[in-house]
Order: C-alpha cells, then sequence, then structure tokens
C-alpha cells in the first residue's frame, strides 16, 4: 500500500510540473488517504500482540 501511495505522489509531482494542477490535486490526495491507511495499519499491527502457540 505504501507503494500505491509513493506512484501517486510522483504522478501529483509530475503532474504539478506540468501545469495539471486537477490531475496533481486528486493523485495528491489519493496518495495521502493512502500514506494514511498504511500508517494506521502499521500502527495496529505494531500494537497487535504477538500469537505464541
Amino acid at each position: 500500500m505504501l507503494h500505491y501511495a509513493v506512484v501517486f505522489l510522483v504522478i501529483a509531482i509530475i503532474a504539478a510540473i506540468l501545469g495539471f494542477s486537477s490531475i496533481a490535486g486528486t493523485a495528491s490526495g489519493i496518495a495521502q488517504i493512502l500514506f494514511i491507511i498504511f500508517l494506521v495499519l502499521a500502527v495496529i499491527s505494531f500494537l497487535r500482540k504477538p500469537n505464541r502457540t
């Protein structure tokens, strides 16, 4: 999931450089949402108690 966030961030940067502001804004928003979801899932997985058998 972090990979997708980085990909959308790169797309947003390239679109911003080329002047496509609506595409850059959309890609930036998607990258932010994916990054937040990644952070939440990472924190949950770190806080989970390990399953010992």
